[in-house]
């Protein structure tokens, strides 16, 4: 079931899932200009949805496209999982994507995100939950008959109708739209993992066994355990085991590296020198979609896009505060005389209006 990760072009030059950051606007943006191989969602509570919290699904609103789009997951509850497969496979992504590898503490102590590396067991039962949700929505079981709360079951449906009346549809003749791709048909999807090379130890072949053992269609692979969190230097000579070990398996899972990717040169040497199948690219990111393609735009362009995204946000996200966005301002407000003082006044903005109005400035 690895469906279009065997097909990608290698090596696969993927956007890394980063919460708080690759919401539905960043997504779109870097989609449009960076055309990277994937792209993932921030990772999703699956205990979270199972009680009712409707408003976590709006990380899965996702525009039109023909780039692969994958929805990631957390948790430590293979019954959640399970029901949260039927809304993946409903609101029609090409893959889904368990989170084994966050070092947040408040995640971790409740065994999810990187604390199911200390629990093999509970990560392959997760696993094959998934992939039972999956298989059992391709062979007809509605989403109504999982035990899902009412209120995420008429969420699901309404965003399936917004999708099909168009109403989210953001140009998406430039992502060259296939009126009938997908169709919302009832077929399988590859389910993939993202982790780390350990916990408080580094284990990397011990801890890819037990993962090949469910056989996942892809494994993303964080080179620092969760003691050094984001830390020190990534150990790509761990992520190199790691990845002759899946290739010998011959189940055909592929491999990305991921961890200090400065630019897509880097990712390309890291990825032919480590023997991976591609990369994920994250920071490396933040204000600059071009990454992807390893262009450089000057500060004009970089300002319009920067005034598209927050557009795009208030059009995607709605109900979102635009706080969350000011990041995304700061991060686009670089390399100038006086861009400080850009900074300090995009972190005050409210909305896109008042965003426009102070890059505006800039633009003359």
């Amino acid at each position: 079931m690895n469906f279009f990760w065997q097909q990608l072009n290698k090596p696969i030059i993927g956007l890394a899932p980063m919460d708080g950051v690759t919401d539905p606007a960043f997504r779109y943006i870097v989609d449009k200009y960076g055309k990277p191989s994937i792209l993932m969602t921030e990772f999703t509570n699956v205990e979270g949805i199972n009680r009712g919290a409707h408003q976590l699904l709006r990380t899965f609103i996702h525009h039109e496209t023909t780039t692969p789009t994958i929805a990631q997951v957390f948790g430590a509850d293979p019954d959640s999982f399970y029901k949260v497969a039927f809304i993946v496979t409903e609101m029609g992504f090409d893959g889904i994507d368990i989170n084994m590898g966050c070092p947040d503490k408040n995640i971790t102590k409740h065994g999810g995100g990187a604390g199911l590396i200390l629990q093999p067991k509970l990560a392959q039962a997760i696993v094959r939950s998934v992939k039972q949700g999956i298989k059992d929505w391709s062979e007809g079981r509605n989403i109504e008959e999982v035990g899902l709360p009412d209120i995420i079951v008429q969420w699901v449906k309404q965003y399936i109708i917004n999708k099909k009346k168009e109403i989210l549809r953001l140009d998406s003749r430039l992502h060259g739209k296939d009126e009938n791709k997908k169709n919302n048909q009832r077929s399988l999807l590859p389910v993939s993992i993202k982790t780390r090379i350990g916990f408080e130890n580094v284990i990397t072949e011990e801890w890819m066994k037990h993962l090949l053992e469910v056989e996942p269609a892809n494994i993303s692979l964080h080179g620092r355990t969760f003691r050094q969190l984001y830390t020190g230097e990534a150990n790509w000579d761990e992520i190199h085991k790691a990845s002759k070990l899946i290739h010998s398996s011959g189940l055909g899972t592929t491999i990305l590296g991921n961890g200090d990717v400065l630019s897509i040169e880097d990712a390309k040497i890291k990825s032919q020198t480590y023997g991976t199948d591609g990369v994920l690219i994250g920071r490396a990111s933040f204000g600059n979609p071009w990454v992807f393609q390893g262009q450089t735009v000057d500060t004009v362009t970089r300002f319009k896009i920067a005034i598209e995204h927050c557009h795009v946000f208030e059009q995607l996200s709605p109900t979102l505060h635009f706080l969350s966005l000011r990041k995304h301002l700061g991060w686009y407000c670089k390399g100038f005389n006086d861009a400080t003082t850009f900074r300090y006044d995009l972190m005050q903005v409210k909305n896109a209006k008042e965003a426009e109005e102070i890059l505006s400035r800039f633009l003359g």
